[in-house]
């Protein structure tokens, strides 16, 4: 579709304050949102997966309404200011490509709200299915009592695994400062702070002689191709958070190779690499990855046991590996 004919059929040739004034309901402003989604054609990859989806998310978090309101409230007419808000957001998410999470300052994970900017990578792990079943493939009987949620970011995996199991302890561990800052908000806002630290670390570094029952791990790792061909929303999350070399693995070998000496014996390692696991596999065809599958969606996860790092060490500490 050309310029020309965006401008042609989209609505933001108007002003907001006119805009405004025709959408009178919940519901006008759902249609509305979702219209000029698809007209812009934008991409959906933050929480939401389609202009509806993204719509309905917009609209509910602009009116601080739980995303299980009900439905007799959509055709409630709103506010102007109200109004005005949801145009504002709906013109910054179209003429900004800002994922929507930070336009609301807000993401939701494991079914957790979570507070996020550009400080930290939107929260979307399928990890998250693992954390709702208390990791139980891996400890059926007793939740794990010491857990390290390595490159924390937001710190959402972490606290939202030990508001899951309300007995087990977190270290979130992060290298950038600023991501540390948000996490320690989270950390404040879900009240787990008796539990759950956050530390500046570059990797194992500032946990040294620390050991976990289970370390769950999503690093950076889209590989530069990827990195070069992302949509533009993806441009707003930190570069830190994203590209980790050619094949997307520098950081993940470096954690194959150190993991092992901070995991109990009976301990596991979880560690989401997304379309980077083709690239793990050619680099360590010898080692059988056991690459999870999820309910919802999502790909890219495997576990490792520590005795299978034992076994594995060789190959994670080879010239060849790196």
């Amino acid at each position: 579709m050309t310029a020309s004919r965006l401008a042609a059929v989209s609505t933001l040739s108007l002003d907001d304050t006119q805009l405004a004034e025709e959408l009178l309901s919940l519901r006008d402003c759902l249609r509305w949102a979702t219209s000029e989604f698809h007209t812009h054609r934008l991409h959906f990859g933050h929480g939401t997966a389609s202009a509806w989806d993204e719509a309905v998310a917009l609209v509910l978090g602009a009116l601080h309404l739980p995303w299980d309101v009900d439905p007799a409230v959509l055709d409630a007419r709103l506010l102007g200011m109200e109004r005005r808000r949801i145009v504002a957001l709906v013109r910054e998410r179209i003429e900004t490509r800002r994922p929507l999470p930070y336009l609301l300052g807000e993401a939701f994970f494991a079914g957790y709200p979570f507070d996020v900017d550009e400080r930290v990578l939107i929260p979307r792990s399928p990890i998250a299915e693992l954390i709702e079943h208390d990791f139980a493939a891996w400890f059926p009987e007793l939740p794990p009592g010491r857990v390290l949620d390595m490159c924390t970011g937001s710190g959402c995996i972490g606290i939202a695994t030990a508001l899951h199991m309300p007995t087990t302890e977190v270290d979130l561990v992060d290298i950038s400062a600023e991501a540390l800052d948000v996490a320690k908000a989270n950390i404040t806002r879900h009240d787990v702070g008796a539990r759950v630290r956050a530390v500046l670390s570059d990797l194992f570094d500032g946990v040294a002689g620390q050991r976990y029952d289970l370390i769950v791990i999503n690093p950076p790792y889209v590989d530069a191709r990827d990195l070069a061909t992302m949509p533009a929303e993806f441009r707003h999350e930190p570069d830190l958070a994203l590209g980790a070399g050619k094949d997307g693995l520098d950081i993940v070998r470096r954690l194959l190779r150190e993991a092992r000496a901070h995991l109990n014996d009976d301990g596991v390692l979880i560690v989401e690499v997304g379309n980077s696991d083709r690239h793990l596999e050619a680099a360590f065809p010898e080692v059988p990855f056991l690459w999870l599958e999820f309910e919802r969606g999502g790909h890219g996860v495997f576990a490792l046991t520590a005795r299978e790092l034992d076994e594995y060490a060789p190959y994670f500490t080879s010239p060849e590996s790196h």
